[in-house]
């Protein structure tokens, strides 16, 4: 028997250490929750009002390109987004890319709100590739990165950090992309912070998102977007 345990310890000694390894060092590192981080960049960036972009002009959709069949419209100086009678997916892109920058919007989400605000994505048809900012009712972990047709789910804000979204009312959204780090506000409040090498190589255009399924209005305003020359 003593022959027997030695080599049935050595090889659950292996497979052990193996796991460890894994879990230290695999780049699998989303679908996850995070509180990580939280006392850097807690407090949302100043950015100089002067040099601030709109990217919404309260009037029409100039600067923006539809995508899909879902509605998006201007109505008393508002940007609506609402499903159409197809009921899929639908987006709104900038003409332009924008890479490093921090972008504040207000968003009031009336019946199913679920949205998104996509940043250094491309667009083909209604096949985004790239990263979603999660815009959604309460409890269903707004302000947390989704990367479509990819690896899903990278990082989630901890259940119940999206207490001051409130349905029906407006919400601030701040989002700050640099390098290779994207930093997220909710009404003021940190949400998460996430670093990955892949969305530090991209680059592309921001696009809000109409989810499929049907339902769904969100009314937004304010899209104001500062371009980062340096670090703030």
């Amino acid at each position: 028997m003593k022959h027997i345990k030695y080599p049935i310890l050595i090889t659950f000694l292996f497979i052990f250490n193996s796991c460890a390894s894994l879990s230290l060092f695999s780049p699998e590192t989303h679908n996850h929750y995070t509180n990580s981080n939280d006392s850097l960049n807690k407090n949302e960036p100043v950015v100089n009002k002067a040099n601030t972009i709109n990217l919404f002009n309260g009037t029409d959709l100039s600067g923006w390109i539809i995508y899909g069949t879902e509605k998006w419209y201007v109505e008393d100086g508002l940007l609506i987004c609402e499903s159409g009678p197809n009921a899929e997916y639908g987006y709104l892109g900038t003409d332009d890319y924008y890479k490093d920058f921090v972008l504040n919007l207000e968003f009031l989400q009336e019946a199913n709100g679920n949205s998104g605000v996509f940043f250094r994505s491309t667009i083909e048809g209604t096949k985004v590739s790239g990263w979603q900012v999660e815009v959604a009712p309460p409890g269903s972990f707004t302000g947390g990165i989704y990367e479509s047709y990819g690896r899903g789910w990278l990082v989630k804000p901890s259940f119940g950090k999206d207490s001051s979204l409130i349905m029906g009312d407006w919400n601030k959204l701040t989002v700050k992309v640099q390098d290779q780090t994207v930093t997220t506000w909710l009404n003021g409040k940190k949400m998460i912070s996430y670093t990955d090498k892949n969305i530090g190589e991209a680059n592309g255009r921001i696009a809000l998102q109409i989810h499929d399924g049907g339902g769904i209005k969100v009314k937004w305003r304010n899209i104001k977007l500062h371009k980062l020359d340096s670090q703030i």
